[in-house]
């Protein structure tokens, strides 16, 4: 395939846009579909996400974001791929993905009272040219919460899997005395720097 032939990120309109999404995330399916951005198809990259040690959260998010594109990229040479890492980080320490009950309530008490950062690094993979990359930063604070409020949320089970152990668009988002930036970001992508970024604007 020629660079000539690579199809167009934007022409008349988003649904001309062809691309792979490299995540599993629905929320990031979601927010797409809100911006009437449909992918191609979706294909989760398999990936060791652990920091490295003393690795910065804004670094850490744009080697996972590099990667997960580079590696979808491998498999699909004839599109754009499109990947994205979110961290939630309070100073320089990255918070994990709350893999149990135990970890959000860890996550929330940590958060509570305090303000924290979510970074969200978008990776676009061209074929033939060099990735094109963005990294948006939130800022959220949330209210002191009670006990009884972290054992409700734990007990949810809404905060599993998610980065920084809560989902701010559902039951988190009564925790939030104020958010600094895009919101879509803390859902998980921040949408207008992703259109800007396919549509190659700066």
């Amino acid at each position: 395939m020629k660079p000539r032939d690579i199809p167009a990120v934007i022409s008349q309109g988003r649904g001309d846009l062809r691309f792979v999404l490299a995540s599993a995330s629905p929320r990031r399916l979601e927010l797409l579909k809100q911006a009437d951005l449909a992918p191609l198809r979706i294909v989760a990259p398999e990936i060791d996400e652990t920091p490295k040690r003393g690795e910065l959260p804004r670094a850490y998010a744009m080697r996972m974001a590099a990667a997960k594109a580079e590696i979808i990229a491998k498999q699909e040479t004839a599109v754009f791929v499109l990947a994205a890492d979110t961290v939630v980080a309070v100073g320089r320490r990255i918070l994990p993905k709350a893999s149990t009950a135990e970890d959000v309530a860890r996550c929330l008490r940590l958060l509570s009272g305090r303000r924290h950062q979510v970074m969200t690094a978008i990776a676009l993979a061209v074929p033939h040219q060099k990735p094109r990359t963005r990294i948006v930063t939130t800022r959220v604070a949330f209210k002191v919460l009670t006990a009884a409020e972290i054992e409700a949320y734990c007990a949810a089970g809404e905060g599993l899997g998610k980065a920084g152990g809560y989902a701010v668009q559902g039951r988190a988002e009564a925790f939030v005395r104020f958010i600094n930036g895009s919101y879509s970001n803390v859902v998980g992508l921040p949408l207008y720097e992703t259109i800007a970024l396919l549509k190659g604007s700066e």
